[in-house]
C-alpha cells in the first residue's frame, strides 16, 4: 500500500461546492475525489508528452531513414 501525504491547496468557491455536491451524489469523500481527479490529469499529461514525442519522431529524418532500415532488416530475417 501506497503512504499517504496530507497537502493543502486553494480551490475556488464555486469548484469546491460542485466537488461537494458530487460527493454527496456519489458517497464517496472529498479527498478521493481529488486524488482520482489528480491522477487522471497526471495521465493525461503523460499521454500527452508521447503524443509529442512521436509527432516529432515522425519529422525527423534521421529517425524515420533508421525506422526503415530496421523495416527492411526485419523482413530480411522473418520473410518467407
Amino acid at each position: 500500500m501506497s503512504t499517504m501525504e496530507k497537502i493543502t491547496f486553494n480551490l475556488p468557491s464555486e469548484l469546491k461546492e460542485q466537488v461537494s455536491a458530487l460527493k454527496d451524489e456519489l458517497h464517496m469523500s472529498m479527498s478521493t475525489i481529488y486524488v482520482e481527479a489528480i491522477k487522471k490529469f497526471v495521465k493525461e499529461q503523460e499521454e500527452l508528452k508521447w503524443k509529442q514525442g512521436a509527432s516529432l519522431a515522425s519529422k525527423d529524418k534521421n529517425y524515420l531513414k533508421l525506422i526503415d532500415e530496421l523495416e527492411q532488416e526485419q523482413d530480411d530475417i522473418y520473410g518467407y
